[in-house]
């Protein structure tokens, strides 16, 4: 049964630290996607990559931490980094598809904004239901 309370391991305590940790993390993504699209000029795509690369591992690292600290016992390791980024892929990729597919009809960073909701739905879920899901 998932637990809604406001606990201190509700669902939407998890919910609103992973929404801050994403806060934190989206500016990280949004500048370093900034800095590469414009700056370095690199293609939509590989900006993107790049941008999401760093914040990954600045969100696995918080939530880590913090988020699912209870779950993780607030160790880091390669494996379960490893197992949050392939995780994490499902919501590269829909903020990917986001971004380009609304370069279209908007500018780029106003889709980029779009693209960082799309991923926050599809990350959250992943991470509270499959990687940092409680163990037996």
């Amino acid at each position: 049964m998932i637990d809604i309370r406001l606990g201190k391991h509700g669902l939407l305590r998890k919910a609103l630290s992973f929404g801050l940790v994403g806060v934190f993390n989206a500016g990280v993504d949004f500048c370093i996607f900034s800095v590469a699209y414009l700056v370095l000029a690199l293609p939509i795509i590989g900006a993107n990559l790049l941008a999401w690369l760093v914040a990954v591992t600045s969100s696995y690292v918080l939530n880590t931490k913090f988020t699912f600290a209870a779950e993780s016992g607030r160790r880091l390791s390669v494996r379960s980094y490893f197992m949050f980024a392939v995780a994490q892929l499902a919501g590269f990729l829909a903020n990917t598809a986001t971004v380009f597919a609304c370069s279209y009809f908007m500018p780029v960073l106003v889709g980029k904004v779009l693209a960082i909701g799309a991923s926050f739905l599809v990350n959250f879920s992943l991470s509270n239901f499959v990687v940092f899901r409680k163990r037996s």
